[in-house]
């Protein structure tokens, strides 16, 4: 039978927090290990796109800073 996830938080609150920040390393490598390939397919076709308007019409870094100093 499968334990319930609140019985595993709490272990996990019980480590110290060492233990818990191997533990959060050991899962989020495990996260990266099987990238969906929809997500890098979109990332890919997004930095086509953002290159594709760079090269078409290049944007000086002054105005890059006039802008974002606008924003702010």
């Amino acid at each position: 039978m499968a334990r319930a996830i609140s019985d595993i938080e709490e272990e996990i609150r019980a480590l110290s927090p060492v233990e818990r920040e191997r533990l959060l390393r050991v899962l989020l490598n495990e996260l990266d290990v099987l990238p969906d390939p929809d997500v890098e397919r979109a990332w890919l076709d997004e930095a086509r796109r953002r290159s594709h308007e760079f090269a078409e019409s290049p944007t000086l870094a002054s105005d890059v800073f006039v802008r974002a100093r606008a924003d702010l």
